[in-house]
């Protein structure tokens, strides 16, 4: 695919621990498509895929994050017919509170089998062994 050609997107893999230590991933749910997916969409002009990813989750989940390890991306074709890179980090959730809005009527926290389970498309499903792996791998490193 030649870079031109594709539509930048970056999204994030978002996680918290409950109040009981559990990991939870969070889902939202798209209406307009009709899936459960990870927060993300596409790039404003002059923004870095960093910022996109951060601005996404803000905007989707109304809930801030750290961005931690870089995720494998995903590129396919979209539901309009154009080539889509989406860049993915494992993000943990810092604050905030979910509201719906234009683009995600839900947002829920699930374990990762959970998560698996309930996401739309295998590309997201995918992540979510590698979003774990950059989870545990951040948590040694920070001694969370």
């Amino acid at each position: 695919m030649e870079r031109a050609s594709l539509v930048h997107a970056a999204g994030c893999v978002l996680w918290r621990r409950s109040s009981v230590g559990r990991l939870e991933l969070g889902l939202v749910f798209r209406p307009r498509w009709a899936d459960w997916s990870w927060p993300k969409g596409k790039l404003k002009r002059g923004e870095t895929f960093d910022e996109a990813a951060l601005r996404e989750v803000l905007e989707e989940t109304g809930h801030t994050c750290r961005l931690g390890a870089v995720l494998p991306s995903a590129q396919y074709i979209d539901h309009q017919g154009r080539h889509k890179e989406v860049r993915y980090w494992a993000a943990e959730a810092t604050g905030g509170a979910f509201e719906p809005n234009e683009e995600v009527s839900h947002l829920v926290w699930l374990t990762p089998d959970e998560a698996h389970a309930r996401l739309t498309h295998d590309r997201d499903r995918d992540l979510v062994a590698a979003a774990l792996i950059a989870i545990v791998t951040d948590e040694d490193v920070s001694g969370s």
